[in-house]
């Protein structure tokens, strides 16, 4: 019987070291993974100057220049970044197709009940853009009885549509017909053909759209609906945690030291004052 019993001894103890390693590694939360693997897997839409763009072949923008300051923070990962378009973004990150959403997410109520968004990077409350010198356009109650384009799946279309309904309860006309787009590029190019009257995004992206193409299109800088902000998206997870709680803490350092300032002067030609102790909670 001892030598039966001495002989099960090694096997039990390998058996449940293994267990321990096996318990160990499945512990391992995502930023622990990222580390291990040095490569962090991130989704953008490189078409949302200027956050995000392709110029050259390359992905340039606001949001790029942020999240190689971020990344400081992880030395020695790779950024693997995955262009997409907006509308496979918040499905992929459910499904566990990338790390995170590292592009402009406009936060409203029902996202932030479903992710977790990290502190604001930008201001992203709702503004439209016009043709140069149409007289017509000249405050949001305007777009009563307009045809007004944005873009598919967006913040900026809920925006547009519960505006419209603000429109027809004040005794306004609503807006004629919202029409929808993949990306504003399109939603541009029917602007300046006339196919459109306006379009409906966030005021920086249409500062700088003015800025590149002022000959063309001007911007009606009153906003309308509630403050909102622009956010990067995790799951909202235990294993996301960690990841999430990082990249505000680097944040909190750019906002501190001057960092994110100096970068929204670079993209935007202005700053912003953003909070930085908690993403302010969004009522709808």
């Amino acid at each position: 019987m001892r030598s039966v019993l001495k002989s099960y001894v090694p096997a039990l103890l390998v058996a449940s070291l293994s267990l321990v390693a096996t318990g160990v590694a499945s512990a391992a939360d995502l930023l622990d993974r990222i580390r291990e693997k040095g490569e962090i897997v991130i989704a953008s839409e490189a078409r949302y100057p200027p956050f995000e763009y392709v110029e050259n072949g390359k992905i340039v923008g606001y949001g790029v220049d942020l999240f190689d300051e971020v990344m400081k923070a992880l030395p020695g990962v790779k950024v693997n970044r995955l262009d997409l378009p907006f509308q496979g973004l918040l499905p992929g990150l459910q499904t566990d197709k990338f790390d995170a959403i590292i592009t402009s997410v406009t936060v409203n109520k029902q996202r932030y009940d479903t992710y977790r968004l990290s502190l604001p990077l930008a201001d992203a409350s709702f503004a439209y853009v016009k043709r140069k010198g149409d007289a017509a356009l000249n405050t949001p109650e305007d777009l009563s009885g307009k045809n007004v384009g944005t873009q598919a799946g967006s913040a900026q279309l809920k925006g547009t549509e519960a505006f419209s309904e603000h429109l027809k309860a004040s005794g306004k006309d609503p807006i004629a017909s919202i029409q929808t787009y993949v990306d504003f590029n399109e939603a541009y190019a029917d602007l300046a053909a006339g196919r459109t009257d306006a379009v409906v995004n966030s005021l920086p992206n249409l500062l700088y759209l003015e800025t590149q193409r002022g000959d063309v299109f001007e911007t009606v800088k009153t906003t309308f609906g509630a403050p909102t902000y622009f956010s990067w998206a995790y799951r909202k997870d235990d294993d996301s945690k960690s990841l999430a709680d990082l990249i505000d803490d680097q944040f909190r350092k750019l906002a501190a030291d001057g960092t994110m300032a100096k970068l929204q002067q670079k993209w935007f030609g202005f700053t912003m004052d953003l909070p930085t102790d908690a993403l302010p909670v969004p009522q709808e």
